[in-house]
């Protein structure tokens, strides 16, 4: 484009229209990514707070000893 062209309408709805198409696909392909990302996190989370009680339920059970005379 030269200095002294006009920019018509037309011309600015296709670029913000190119725009937004870009703009939406790395969209997707971020959302996919966290989706992922925090399915892992929490499934972590959840093993993570199972062994913790497990073995915190074993460290304060109370232990009973029997003596035989």
């Amino acid at each position: 484009m030269t200095s002294n062209e006009r920019i018509s309408r037309e011309d600015l709805e296709k670029r913000f229209a190119h725009l937004q198409e870009d703009f939406q696909g790395k969209l997707e392909n971020k959302k996919q990514t966290v989706l992922v990302a925090a399915a892992v996190g929490s499934s972590v989370l959840v093993l993570l707070s199972y062994l913790l009680g497990r073995r915190r339920g074993t460290r304060r059970s109370t232990r009973v000893q029997f003596r035989q005379k």
